[in-house]
């Protein structure tokens, strides 16, 4: 693909991910919730470490399912602390567990889907940006997204890595205009609340 997005540079592994899952709208709740939870453990590290850790991050957190780790406590918490396969950070992994309990209530109360594809009343938002240094870090969306998810009891989901978040699970369309995956991406975007 001649149009693509700089930062997927040459990495076999992070041009697969731009041009097959970055971007494209997710609406499946707990895959979502996946994608937040490694966003979280992204802070501060290269996403690539995080995609070359992807499935051994699925194999510690039990395919991440929120109701198997909603239960975990301390010594789950050593366990994950001694997987080296994963990203070792104590508050990390804490998080995850509460994060557990807290997509549990959210999605109860409304579907964790409908909760994050409110904000942009149900359909992607299409950005247009010509270049990759007109992307922003963060919105004031995403720091309202940040400021009520930590009002619903998650962690380590400020208003970078909620945008970052957004960008991959296609609520907003951040591929650059001349890449071939903007378009691609426009073209699945569908209604999704109220279903």
């Amino acid at each position: 693909m001649d149009g693509r997005c700089g930062w997927a540079g040459v990495d076999p592994i992070y041009v697969e991910y731009h041009d097959t899952k970055w971007g494209v709208p997710e609406y499946d709740a707990r895959t979502l919730w996946e994608k937040l939870i490694l966003d979280g453990f992204q802070a501060g590290l290269s996403w690539i470490t995080i995609l070359k850790k992807r499935d051994n991050f699925r194999t510690a957190f039990a395919g991440f399912d929120p109701e198997v780790i909603a239960d975990w406590g301390e010594a789950d918490v050593q366990r994950l602390l001694n997987d080296a396969g994963i990203i070792r950070h104590r508050g990390k992994i804490e998080a995850t567990i509460s994060n557990a309990r807290a997509y549990l209530e959210v999605n109860a109360a409304e579907g964790f889907d409908q909760f994050l594809w409110k904000y942009v009343d149900g359909v992607p938002l299409q950005n247009r940006f010509a270049t990759q240094g007109e992307v922003p870090p963060a919105t004031p969306m995403s720091v309202q997204v940040s400021k009520d998810l930590k009002a619903r009891g998650f962690k380590f989901c400020g208003p970078t890595i909620v945008y970052a978040f957004m960008e991959a699970t296609g609520l907003v369309n951040d591929h650059i205009l001349t890449c071939d995956r903007h378009g691609a991406c426009a073209a699945l975007a569908r209604p999704v609340l109220g279903r």
